[in-house]
């Protein structure tokens, strides 16, 4: 059954590690819990591999966090999650596999995992409820990740199941912004567009191709209101079901690349390669057990991009 926390999780005056800060998730998650007081625990990946059970138990073991967002993954777009899908699985299985067993070795007291909306189905009804995890098959492009963030949360709820722990699962929409991956050929759409229109304008080229159709429709969070609602969700639920996070609205490709470079700035035209992978037809998320729980986003895409362009060229 669907619940607010029995009483509302205090974060005053803990511990709280944020597994992955220094992407844009977790960089996200750090910037929000600012403004709360608390005792931010990081580690670089260069000193634990989150991959090395041994050595994130002896982490665990020797700084014993409160709190833990889980929002360390592996993560790409649709070349990269169709081309390293050996990577995807095993890294994303092993990290957490690896920080749940660890957080309930060490007694922590709550521990949020991210997931990711590609664990739907890719022919389940739209918007997508929560309840449609496993009722179909996944999206072929990206199986393996999806399989890995499955796991993380049936980890998740057999935790609460036999040991009584506060252990929780989201599931974020199509995130961008600060923090974002602007690599050519692994980023994200946004990010994927943003660089390319910028480059575009820069170059003063006549025309941009976007891969696809343009006609899928996704729908987009800007990254700070999913931290928000992640604190938000950290200091007031406490159920087995999990929770998407979104903004309820979705856009086609075709209209969202026009947005981006009127954003940028560029003034050409936009073609669409259709020998690309479009991957999923629509993916929008049911946000009404978010709005129930007290939590909608503001940032409207339009602000949101904007922001995420300067972010951008700051970034460069």
């Amino acid at each position: 059954m669907l619940r607010m926390a029995s009483a509302p999780f205090e974060l005053k005056g803990k511990s709280v590690y944020v597994a992955g800060h220094r992407g844009m998730v977790g960089s996200a998650i750090v910037r929000r819990l600012a403004q709360e007081d608390v005792r931010l625990v990081t580690v670089a990946r260069g000193e634990i591999d989150l991959r090395n059970q041994a050595a994130v138990f002896d982490w665990f073991t020797k700084t014993r966090p409160q709190v833990v967002f889980l929002a360390a993954a592996k993560v790409g777009g649709i070349v990269a999650n169709d081309t390293l899908r050996a990577e995807f699985i095993y890294d994303n299985i092993a990290i957490a596999a690896n920080v749940i067993q660890a957080a309930h070795q060490s007694g922590a007291g709550k521990l949020m995992f991210l997931g990711s909306s590609c664990i739907y189905p890719k022919l389940a009804p739209q918007p997508l409820r929560e309840d449609s995890v496993l009722t179909g098959p996944l999206e072929p492009t990206n199986e393996p990740y999806a399989i890995a963030k499955i796991a993380g949360i049936k980890m998740v709820e057999a935790y609460r199941s036999q040991y009584g722990s506060d252990f929780i699962s989201v599931m974020p929409t199509n995130l961008y912004g600060p923090g974002d991956n602007y690599h050519p050929e692994m980023s994200h759409v946004v990010a994927a567009l943003i660089r390319r229109f910028h480059e575009a304008k820069v170059s003063g080229a006549k025309n941009v191709v976007v891969w696809g159709t343009g006609t899928p429709r996704r729908e987009f969070l800007y990254v700070d209101d999913m931290a928000d609602a992640c604190v938000h969700l950290m200091k007031t639920y406490s159920s087995a079901e999990l929770v998407n996070i979104g903004t309820g609205e979705d856009i086609t490709i075709a209209e969202f690349a026009r947005l981006v470079a009127d954003i940028v700035g560029y003034g050409g035209e936009i073609s669409f390669d259709t020998s690309r992978p479009d991957g999923t037809p629509r993916k929008l998320l049911d946000v009404s057990r978010l709005d129930k729980l007290g939590w909608r986003a503001t940032t409207s895409l339009h602000d949101g991009l904007k922001r995420a362009y300067a972010a951008y060229l700051s970034q460069r």
